[in-house]
């Protein structure tokens, strides 16, 4: 008789606006033992390493995109993109893909979990979502989250609700979202996150 393969992880997505805690959050699963992909911390990788995604970052921005060793400056390039729409749109045309392919190899890589997570602050907006199985959306209100981004990054408050216009609204993320969590202050996050975590262990024992 054939041994039955183990089951593939399910590919779980955690996601939130600006100052939502969702990095917090992914934290708190990363400490009951299921594994994070951080799509933001790996997109800056791959910029500084991929030489395909490397060639194309200086199409776009030119050779001020990296410095003399080999560093991406961060600095050039935010203030090019952020100034021009379609700069930005094309810089996220070539980093996406990038990350989505990254992220599915390493999934791969995974094994002996019920499923795995992938945090990236703009799941919905990059498309990068329907690759997934559920998507966790961890949600604020506004001032809670522009009070923390203002304390964490030491910026003015209109910084803030500039790039907070830049993301889908809160309320739309949390419509579409398969698990929320409410991270205001007022209820326990631990909880919440204890609860969902078993709901993907039995989704995943159903499969």
């Amino acid at each position: 008789m054939e041994s039955k393969l183990p089951k593939p992880p399910l590919k779980i997505g955690i996601t939130g606006c600006i100052g939502s805690g969702k990095t917090t959050a992914a934290r708190i699963f990363e400490a009951l033992g299921i594994p994070v992909y951080y799509a933001d911390d790996r997109a800056k990788w791959l910029m500084a390493n991929d030489e395909q995604l490397k060639a194309r970052i200086i199409d776009l921005f030119g050779p001020e995109a990296y410095d003399s060793s080999g560093a991406l400056n961060r600095a050039h390039i935010a203030q090019k993109a952020f100034s021009d729409a379609g700069l930005l749109e094309q810089l996220n045309a070539a980093v996406h893909p990038a990350v989505g392919a990254d992220a599915e190899r390493w999934h791969k890589e995974q094994s002996g979990v019920p499923y795995t997570l992938k945090e990236a602050a703009l799941l919905y907006e990059s498309g990068s979502f329907k690759a997934l199985d559920a998507v966790i959306v961890v949600s604020a209100p506004e001032e809670v989250r522009l009070r923390r981004v203002m304390q964490r990054d030491g910026v003015e408050e209109e910084a803030v609700r500039a790039r907070m216009r830049k993301q889908m609204p809160e309320e739309e993320k949390a419509r579409r979202a398969d698990y929320l969590i409410q991270n205001d202050g007022q209820q326990s996050i631990i909880q919440q996150i204890h609860a969902i975590h078993q709901q993907l262990q039995q989704r995943y024992d159903e499969i």
